[in-house]
Formats: structure tokens, sequence, C-alpha cells
């Protein structure tokens, strides 16, 4: 049998299946600051066995593809799963966002069309706030489309900051912002995070306060190992710098001028 031509445009969503939700929430994780948003969304995923529904291809992503452990290809896309609970969920996880301005308004209006259609009211988009340091015992600041909202989630340990100023970059932010716009509801976790590597301790405490707003019992387990490993990868590096600053101080020592 033939494929069927597929024409790939400024955002284009192919359906893997069209599944029967009840006013499914929106969770958004993607790649941004220590990669915080994209590993909760993909545990959350993992730990519910989540089913994928659709793909979202566009030509404002990276013009590249992905070699996975067997040498076979695959073109950059967004990922939507679904899962059916107590409460209904949609979770959009990918390879990248949007590389332009533009790009972003027309990819983050195409994921809306589509959970619209599925009677979304409420989104939940996940992500990083970068502190330049490495953090412990990350703090997760949320910022909500309704004040609402910020009396509801202050009892989840969720700061939400009473001075304004500040912005949210990409995607987390738009999907609230142009959610408001269609009738929806919407809050951003963010957890704190250095920046500088993927940071599974931070997606943890995220995910951690995302889960018990939807009453969802998950296992923290893997995230935990991921978080033991980075911490082991850092701890390794500062030993590193710390030898060759020694060395470095040394070789000023003995230099005879």
């Amino acid at each position: 049998m033939a494929r069927k031509s597929l024409r790939i445009d400024e955002a284009t969503v192919v359906y893997k299946e069209k599944p029967e939700l009840t006013d499914p929430i929106l969770i958004e994780g993607l790649p941004g600051v220590g990669n915080v948003g994209k590993l909760a969304a993909e545990h959350l995923i993992d730990e519910i066995k989540a089913k994928k529904f659709a793909e979202i291809y566009s030509t404002d992503f990276p013009p590249q593809v992905f070699i996975d452990n067997d040498g076979i290809i695959h073109l950059v896309k967004n990922e939507l799963y679904y899962w059916k609970g107590d409460v209904d969920l949609i979770i959009l996880t990918g390879d990248y966002q949007g590389l332009s301005t533009r790009g972003q308004y027309i990819l983050t209006q195409a994921i809306l069309d589509v959970v619209e259609k599925y009677g979304t009211k409420m989104i939940y988009t996940l992500g990083g706030y970068g502190v330049g340091v490495e953090v412990e015992k990350p703090r997760v600041t949320g910022a909500a489309t309704h004040k609402t909202l910020t009396k509801k989630l202050k009892k989840y340990d969720i700061l939400f900051k009473d001075e304004g100023g500040g912005g949210i970059v990409g995607a987390s932010g738009l999907l609230l912002g142009i959610g408001v716009m269609r009738g929806m509801k919407g809050v951003c976790l963010m957890g704190e995070t250095s920046g500088y590597m993927v940071d599974p301790n931070s997606a943890r405490e995220v995910l951690k306060r995302l889960t018990s707003i939807l009453g969802i019992k998950i296992s923290f387990s893997k995230l935990e190992e991921k978080a033991e490993e980075i911490r082991r990868i850092t701890k390794h590096i500062k030993s590193l710098e710390k030898s060759a600053g020694e060395r470095d101080t040394s070789e000023d020592l003995t230099y005879i001028g």
C-alpha cells in the first residue's frame, strides 16, 4: 500500500488516534531551563502509561533528524499523549520549542486548537526557574491566570510572588496567555534550578506539586536516581575544577621571571 504523502507546514498535526476524553487537563513539559518541564512530563507519561495520540511537526523546528539506538531516524517533533482516569489528561512534550517568535505563536495556537476540541478548560505548564547557582532543595514558584487559582494552590507549597516583574518565555507562557483568550484557566509551575545542567531534582519537586493537585499517585524513584547521577557528575566536575585551580596556583608560585 502506498504511503500517504505529507507536507510539513508551520504547524502540522498528525493523529495516531482520536481518543474520547472528558474535559481533559492539558499539561505541558517542553525543553527549557534545566529541562525541568520535559523531565517532569516524560516521567509522568512513563508512570501513568499515557498513550501517544498525535505528533506535531513544524518548519520552525531545527532542520534535523534524531537517530535511535537501532540506527533509525525520526524527524524532530512534539508529541501529545492522553490518559483517562479520575481526571483525563493530555500531556504535551517533545524535542524542541519553536525557533522564532512567529513559530512559537503558530505552534501554541495549533496545540490549543487540538485541546479546545476536546473541551480543555485547565492548563498546567511546567518549567525551570533559573537562579544561577546549584540548589539542593528547589522551591516551586507559581504563576496563574486568575487570583482564585493562586489562593487555591498556595496550600501545595507553591510560592506565588507578591511583587510584580519577570516573565515566562516560550510555550509555558504562551499557552496560558493565549489560553485565557479562549476561556481557559492555567498555572505555570517552575522549579528552581541552576540552569546549567539537566535538573531531575527540580523536575521531581515540580511533579510532586502537580500530582498532589491532580490527586494522582506515582513513584518518583527513577527521577531520584537521575538526580543522584547528576549530583555525582556535578561533584566530579567541581573536583576537576579544584584540581585545575590548584595546579595553576602551583605553577604561578614556581615561575621564575
